[in-house]
C-alpha cells in the first residue's frame, strides 16, 4: 500500500525502537517474536504508519556503526513486509541503512539530521519516498547542553523553511516533505511548550507536520512524572498539536492516541 498523506486528516505513527538504550522502550524488543507481537498489537490498535529505529537519539546517546544499525533493522523490516502492507518509516541518518531497506518498500525517511548527508537526495527522488526534516540543535550527544535562542519559534521556522526550499531546489516535491519541530532536540521546557503553542505557524512551510512528544521529558518535567506515568500528558499534548495543524502524531501509545484523534476529528470535523 502506497502512503498518501492527502487521504486522511491525521495519522497515528507507532514507535518501534529496536535499541537497548531508548529512553522509554530501550531493550524491550530484542527478538523477532516479541517485535512482531508488538507490531501486530499496534496495527490492531489503529496504527497508520510504523516508525522503526535502530539507533537511539535520546539526549547524550552515543552513535553506532552503520552495520550494527542495519543488523538491527533489516530483519525486522523483512519480517513486517512478509506479513503486512503497513506504511514503514525508518528513523535513520544513514543513507546506507535506507539503501539496504529499499527492496522492502520504505515509505518515509525520518532523518533527524535533515539530510545532512546529501546522498539522501537521490534516494528520495529515485524512489518517490517521503522525507521528514527535523530541527535539532547540534547533535544528540550535545543538544541539551544549555540550548539558547533569541526566539525558538522564529529559529525553528526559518530552519525548516530553508530546508524545505533546499529540498525543492534539488528536485524533491513539496508534497513529499514532512516537517518536525523537534521537541526535546536542543530545547528547554519553555522552548518546547512555546513551539507547541505556536505550532500552527509551521503550516505555511508544509501541510505535513509531524510531532513527537510521546512520554518525553517535557511532559515529565512539567508534571514531575516518571516516563511510565506520562501517558495523559502525552495525549493532552497530541490533542493540542492536532488543533494546531499537526498531521502525524508519533506515539508509543497507539490505542489511546487513536481514540483521542478520533474524538477530536469527530468534534472538529472539517475545521481540523
Amino acid at each position: 500500500m502506497n502512503l498518501d498523506l492527502t487521504k486522511k486528516k491525521s495519522y497515528v505513527m507507532g514507535i518501534l525502537n529496536i535499541t537497548p538504550d531508548s529512553f522509554y522502550d530501550g531493550g524491550k524488543y530484542t527478538t523477532l517474536n516479541n517485535i512482531m507481537f508488538k507490531v501486530e498489537q499496534m496495527i490492531a490498535e489503529g496504527m497508520d504508519i510504523i516508525d522503526i529505529g535502530g539507533e537511539s537519539s535520546r539526549p547524550g546517546s552515543a552513535r553506532i556503526s552503520t552495520q550494527e544499525e542495519i543488523d538491527r533493522v533489516l530483519p525486522v523490516v523483512k519480517k513486517i513486509r512478509e506479513n503486512y502492507e503497513i506504511p514503514i518509516s525508518i528513523d535513520s541518518m544513514k543513507p546506507e541503512v535506507i539503501t539496504e531497506l529499499l527492496p522492502y518498500k520504505i515509505d518515509i525517511i525520518n532523518d533527524i539530521s535533515s539530510l545532512s548527508d546529501l546522498r539522501f537526495i537521490d534516494i528520495i527522488k529515485a524512489n518517490n519516498i517521503y522525507v521528514c526534516l527535523m530541527h535539532m540543535l547540534d547533535c544528540p550527544e550535545t543538544m541539551q547542553n544549555n540550548p539558547t535562542y533569541s526566539s525558538v519559534v522564529d529559529t525553528v521556522q526559518s530552519y525548516l523553511n530553508d530546508k524545505v526550499k533546499f529540498c525543492i531546489s534539488h528536485g524533491i516535491s513539496r508534497d513529499k516533505i514532512i516537517i518536525d519541530p523537534g521537541f526535546g532536540f536542543g530545547k528547554t521546557l519553555n522552548h518546547n511548550y512555546e513551539l507547541l503553542f505556536k505550532l500552527k505557524n509551521l503550516k505555511t512551510i508544509s501541510q505535513n507536520i509531524l510531532i513527537g512528544i510521546s512520554r518525553k521529558s517535557m511532559i515529565g518535567n512539567l508534571l514531575n512524572k516518571d516516563v511510565k506515568d506520562r501517558l495523559h500528558g502525552s495525549l493532552a499534548s497530541a490533542v493540542i498539536a492536532l488543533l494546531n495543524n499537526a498531521k502525524i502524531i508519533r506515539t508509543h501509545d497507539v490505542r489511546e492516541t487513536s481514540i483521542a484523534i478520533n474524538i477530536v476529528e469527530n468534534i472538529i470535523g472539517k475545521e481540523l
